[in-house]
């Protein structure tokens, strides 16, 4: 049963850093390229940032890129994005995907003073 559970969301200023965790379960995690979306009230969901298996080869967004830091551990089936200088238009559910088939359950992320 493949399972993805996110965690590390959360409120924080301005400026400010989260570092999101995506654990999972059920599937060979170190084979597969995996993804960081988010989806903001009334708005489409997006991608953000998107990494090889190996972590060698990673792709973001524009809107995130020099902020966002996707990595990942292979001996531990976890997926991480790394959030500094986050903006209010950050502000989203913000959920980790394998192949765009299985998701987690999603995060909030509220970026506000």
């Amino acid at each position: 049963q493949v399972q993805l559970v996110e965690s590390g969301g959360g409120l924080v200023q301005p400026g400010g850093s989260l570092r999101l965790s995506c654990a999972t379960s059920g599937f060979s995690f170190s084979s597969y390229y995996m993804s960081w979306y988010r989806q903001a009230p009334g708005k489409e969901r997006e991608l953000v940032a998107r990494s090889s298996n190996t972590g060698s080869v990673t792709t973001y967004a524009d809107s995130v890129k020099g902020r966002f830091t996707i990595s990942r551990d292979n001996t531990k089936n976890t997926l991480y994005l790394q959030m500094n200088n986050l903006k209010a238009e950050d502000t989203a559910v913000y959920y980790c995907s394998w192949n765009g088939m299985y998701w987690g359950q999603g995060t909030q992320v509220t970026v506000s003073s």
